[in-house]
């Protein structure tokens, strides 16, 4: 049954479930988007007809009008809609196999496809669920915890929460990934490759999208390596480093030194810690006999 635009009491229990990350609850905001950029739609075109209104154009005509442009785009927006929903879900990577959603800040609006005509030197990475994913990092989050006085496994929830476990890395400008796992961006000292997006930054609490350049890595070391000297010799960041096992300390130094604009990044953090996914993970890396990365194998991200 479609909800009715009077029907307020909707949106209480919707953002309730939204902000325990209910894929069902972010598929209901999406659709409630779509309704309304139906809506802005529907009012545009009334604005631009050239000819007069035959009903005389009254201001109570004028509210009627709207409640029922309004009651039309949720209609419209119903089911499976006009397809603007299904994709945002797509986009914000509602997807069962990664236990918490992107950073707010991350959220690439514009992606480039992921195929390129020409054969690419870069390795793809397939990271097909959060345990491929992790085990993959692990060594890498290894060697940078060493460097940062940081527990390994808040790194990986870190890039577990910037990239969806993995599945929503952004794309370089060839098609290719960037290995960008923690949403770096350029910054005026870079000299390295870089890739253009959207992304949802916050400003006073409220989201804006604004286009960002972030920094592209030639594969998961590079990343790890310019990560880690990006907390070090920033003296921005000089509190990140040294919370070892404290991960929430870690987490709020990360968002107090203004790492995210995201005014809930360290709770995520925190969350995605304390998963039951996470916990489990970690207790077979843990025990794998998995080494740190020793080498520094990627010279181009100092």
């Amino acid at each position: 049954m479609t909800a009715t635009i009077t029907d307020f009491n909707q949106f209480t229990g919707l953002r309730a479930a939204a902000d325990k990350h209910d894929p069902a609850a972010l598929r209901e905001v999406a659709s409630q988007f779509e309704a309304l950029f139906l809506q802005t739609m529907l009012k545009n075109m009334r604005e631009a007809s050239l000819g007069d209104d035959i009903m005389g154009g009254s201001d109570q005509h004028d509210m009627y009008q709207g409640m029922m442009d309004q009651q039309l785009a949720l209609e419209m927006a119903s089911g499976k809609g006009v397809g603007l929903a299904e994709m945002l879900v797509r986009q914000l990577g509602a997807d069962q196999a990664a236990t918490m959603s992107r950073p707010d800040r991350d959220y690439y609006l514009s992606d480039v496809p992921r195929s390129s005509p020409v054969a690419s030197a870069k390795p793809a990475p397939t990271w097909s669920d959060p345990k491929v994913f992790a085990r993959d990092i692990w060594p890498h989050a290894q060697r940078a915890g060493r460097r940062l006085k940081v527990a390994p496994e808040a790194i990986v929830a870190q890039a577990a929460l910037e990239t969806g476990w993995g599945a929503h890395v952004m794309p370089d400008q060839k098609g290719d990934s960037s290995f960008n796992l923690f949403g770096i961006k350029t910054g005026a000292g870079w000299r390295g490759d870089q890739v253009s997006r959207q992304t949802l930054e916050f400003e006073n609490g409220i989201p804006r999208r604004q286009n960002a350049l972030f920094r592209s890595y030639n594969d998961v070391a590079a990343t790890f390596d310019d990560y880690t000297k990006f907390l070090s010799d920033n003296p921005r960041y000089s509190a990140v480093s040294g919370h070892g096992s404290d991960v929430a300390g870690f987490a709020k130094a990360l968002q107090d030194s203004g790492y995210a604009t995201d005014p809930k990044y360290a709770d995520k953090l925190n969350r995605i810690v304390n998963s039951p996914t996470m916990r489990s993970m970690m207790s077979t890396l843990k025990n794998s006999g998995l080494q740190p990365i020793t080498a520094q194998l990627s010279p181009r991200a100092h």
